[in-house]
């Protein structure tokens, strides 16, 4: 038996991987983050116990990973996007650690990954940005020593905040003396979704501009120069030299 955290993608079924949708269609237990994945993704399965875990807390998903374990059932843990990144399992994997259950990562589509391509650009560029922060913004979870946005802006890289758009306008705040007012921003909500909808501006006038969105949740802020850049280098990759 064994647990397999699969990542769902950002939201359109179509990107959950080839081995994702294979599990999910063959486990006959489904334990799905019903707020942030789509019931489209589990089309097709033929579990006898298919369980939303939106409403429960860690110990109720725990017991009954527990009890799929004894009796000796595989389960589909299905998260959004990739559920290595703020997919909240390695509470899952200490408890599962504790009581000796197998388990494995399934990789998926980041909501990153999912908003550049919607946006139809290249997140590094030669002699731009060739560097990426995931990050968030600190509400009811604090931050790490070193961790602040202001700390991780001074680099002023490429960043997707997670997590941030209702306090966006103290994220453009602390963000402002590192990349400027005309540094471009793009505040993407629910990527690959139906109903996905996006804002671009500037560090000047992205928070007005997402007012009129109302945007409150399921959001990702990108921010970097590399989201309107034209006047860069050609990479070493396909150089005739």
């Amino acid at each position: 038996m064994t647990v397999f955290f699969i990542g769902a993608g950002p939201g359109d079924p179509d990107l959950i991987t080839v081995r994702g949708q294979r599990l999910i269609r063959s486990c006959p237990v489904i334990l799905y983050a019903g707020s942030l994945v789509p019931e489209a993704v589990l089309e097709g399965h033929s579990a006898h116990t298919v369980v939303n875990t939106a409403e429960l807390e860690l110990a109720q998903i725990v017991d009954l990973l527990a009890e799929a374990h004894g009796r000796g059932e595989d389960v589909a843990r299905v998260h959004s996007g990739d559920p290595s990144l703020y997919g909240a399992i390695g509470e899952q994997i200490r408890h599962l650690r504790r009581l000796g259950i197998p388990y494995q990562i399934v990789p998926g589509v980041t909501a990153t990954a999912a908003c550049a391509a919607l946006l139809g650009c290249e997140l590094t560029l030669p002699e731009v940005s060739q560097t990426l922060i995931l990050t968030r913004y600190a509400s009811k979870t604090q931050m790490p020593a070193g961790e602040a946005l202001g700390d991780l802006a001074h680099h002023r890289a490429t960043m997707a905040i997670h997590l941030g758009v209702r306090q966006l306008p103290q994220i453009v705040a602390e963000l402002l003396p590192h990349y400027g007012a005309d540094c471009p921003v793009a505040v993407v909500h629910r990527a690959s979704w139906p109903d996905q909808d996006w804002v671009q501006g500037t560090l000047a006038d992205i928070v007005a501009r997402v007012a009129t969105k109302d945007f409150r949740r399921t959001a990702l802020i990108l921010v970097g120069r590399v989201l309107t850049a034209e006047d860069f280098a050609d990479s070493s990759l396909y150089s005739a030299h």
